[in-house]
């Protein structure tokens, strides 16, 4: 534990400098406790991609309310809590969309293979198309533009119940033309 101290004394100051409206100790925040951070978050999650969300979510509420860290009685604990509840967020939102689950990580995820990825990206803009427009467009602002259905909503002038039900159907629709077409290409 006496290791941590010095660490924590590091985060306590650039909580401090945050406070004090200076805007480069948020990088130096980041840059103190990132890898800590997103490696945490990461057990979590089980997803690169998504600790870094729940990081990057955790630091934009550090630096819209800098007093919260500086205040805390513990600024790194704090943190690691902060980015410990959007990590919890995420991995509810994403077991909500449990039967899409693998449809989102394959629409968003980076893949290191480009030629797999042109692929990935044609199969699924084809079976994009196969959708009806308000299912499609409904899609897009949720995965590619990141909205949430409330704004979806709002841009599309239908509910939010109604933007969460189209999306739902649009991504049960998506799996299975992706699944069928994956297994005709395996047999064809």
């Amino acid at each position: 534990m006496a290791s941590d101290d010095p660490f924590s004394e590091q985060v306590r100051q650039c909580a401090e400098r945050i406070a004090e409206s200076n805007a480069a100790a948020l990088s130096g925040l980041f840059d103190l406790t990132a890898q800590r951070l997103v490696r945490f978050a990461v057990s979590i999650t089980r997803n690169q991609h998504d600790a870094e969300d729940a990081l990057q979510s955790a630091l934009v509420k550090v630096a819209l309310r800098p007093g919260l860290l500086f205040r805390a009685d513990s600024p790194w604990p704090y943190l690691l809590r902060m980015v410990r509840n959007e990590a919890l967020i995420i991995v509810r939102r994403k077991k909500r969309c449990t039967p899409t689950g693998h449809l989102s990580d394959l629409l968003t995820r980076r893949l290191v293979d480009e030629v797999e990825l042109e692929e990935t990206h044609r199969a699924v803009w084809q079976a994009l198309r196969t959708l009806p427009t308000e299912q499609s467009e409904t899609v897009v602002l949720k995965i590619w533009e990141g909205m949430t259905f409330a704004k979806i909503g709002e841009v599309l002038e239908i509910s939010p119940a109604t933007a969460a039900s189209r999306y739902r159907y649009a991504m049960e629709k998506l799996a299975d033309k992706l699944r069928t077409n994956a297994e005709e290409a395996r047999h064809g």
